[in-house]
């Protein structure tokens, strides 16, 4: 790849990477609860499935979806309709929460399995994989700075290595972001609180992409 076009590639990534979105907020939250070291479960299950809807968008699925809104409208739902209700749930475990550290009922976490890492990851999986305008950002965004006469998978992996490097770098940022807050989050009232203001923000994100038209 052209140096420059990957340098312009780099900065576009950090600039919407860092823009804080459901993953970030989620990993920060695990950061908060369960600390840096369990949050790493929480940021592989968000990557794998920004991977895999970044390699479905390269198959072809993101133009899909652009001819066919009905199907785009349907995963959109699905998504929001998911988000919204992790933030309910998130809300209601709000009232038996002691501390941050104390064990927190997730959406899809069984209560038995809380902190166990095929849990977080399943929840970041979940989350990251709720909104499909992930796979039409991939498929508007990759092309701009592939060219033609070029290798196209070399440079699909080159772009797409350098992705997941400037995500997991920022999930780490949020987590340690969230990790600090929770060691000085130790009280139930504040925890509680800050409970329900993930709740609340998961939620908001879910009414937004409910109302979101192209």
């Amino acid at each position: 790849m052209n140096p420059h076009t990957w340098l312009l590639y780099v900065l576009a990534v950090g600039v919407i990477s860092a823009i804080p979105g459901p993953n970030m907020l989620l990993v920060m939250s695990h950061g908060a609860r369960h600390g840096l070291r369990r949050s790493t479960a929480t940021m592989a299950g968000c990557m794998t499935a920004l991977l895999i809807m970044i390699s479905i968008s390269a198959a072809g699925l993101g133009v899909f979806l652009q001819a066919w809104p009905t199907l785009f409208d349907a995963l959109r739902l699905l998504g929001a309709a998911y988000l919204i209700n992790l933030g309910i749930k998130t809300w209601r475990a709000a009232a038996h929460a002691g501390t941050l550290a104390a064990p927190l009922a997730d959406a899809v976490e069984p209560p038995r399995g809380l902190h166990t890492p095929g849990a977080l990851f399943r929840n970041g999986f979940l989350v990251a994989s709720s909104n499909p305008k992930a796979i039409l950002f991939a498929a508007a965004l990759l092309p701009q700075f592939m060219s033609p006469t070029a290798h196209w998978l070399l440079q699909f992996v080159v772009l797409v290595s350098t992705f997941a490097a400037i995500e997991v770098s920022w999930y780490f940022i949020y987590a340690g972001f969230g990790s600090r807050l929770g060691k000085l989050l130790r009280g139930a009232k504040v925890a509680r609180a800050f409970q329900r203001a993930t709740g609340g923000i998961f939620v908001g994100f879910g009414a937004a992409m409910a109302a979101f038209h192209r």
